[in-house]
């Protein structure tokens, strides 16, 4: 026993206190080895940087599940091309009649304010609560070149004025359109 003893310089925690004992005696020195010291660096790394990943995500992603959160739950859906056009044609066709400035409530990505400066070289304004959807639609506007025609504001719709605007585009659920009418003819 003595021998097996001696070769062995780390011990488990299971030895008797008599085996301790005889160890110190014979001038050996013992370490206890638990599940406490087999905590590895690479390990505490690794949570980190997945904690630290998980953060950076849940604070991207909020502001896209944040409207999910509301009274009036508006996900962001980018319009189609056709719907673009579809927009394009009415503003073309009230053009005359109304004016020229435009404002799209819940402009997500800026399709619809970039194509109507391009496409009538109006002022389009844009209001969006999701902070990265304005900051891609003030970035699409300057590389699309219309960025001195285009206004992006991170405001709730139901707080901003809209009675400068001569054409309003949402694209809405139905439960707000009520809330909405009753906005538009108060400003």
């Amino acid at each position: 026993l003595l021998s097996d003893i001696n070769r062995k310089r780390s011990f488990s925690s299971k030895m008797s206190t008599n085996e301790l004992n005889a160890l110190e005696a014979l001038g050996q020195t013992t370490k206890v080895v638990g599940p406490a010291s087999t905590k590895s660096i690479s390990g505490k790394i690794l949570i980190g940087v997945t904690g630290g990943i998980a953060v950076g995500l849940s604070i991207v992603c909020f502001p896209f599940v944040a409207p999910a959160l509301r009274k009036h739950c508006l996900p962001y859906v980018p319009a189609t091309s056709r719907q673009i056009e579809n927009v394009l044609a009415s503003v073309r066709m009230a053009d005359a009649a109304r004016g020229n400035r435009l404002l799209d409530i819940g402009s997500g990505d800026g399709r619809i304010v970039i194509a109507a400066a391009k496409a009538h070289r109006m002022e389009a304004h844009g209001v969006e609560l999701n902070p990265w959807l304005v900051y891609y639609s003030r970035l699409a506007a300057l590389s699309g070149g219309v960025f001195g025609q285009t206004r992006f504001f991170r405001k709730d719709l139901w707080k901003y004025d809209i009675s400068g605007y001569n054409n309003i585009v949402i694209f809405g659920v139905e439960q707000m359109m009520a809330d909405l009418e009753t906005k538009i003819k108060a400003e």
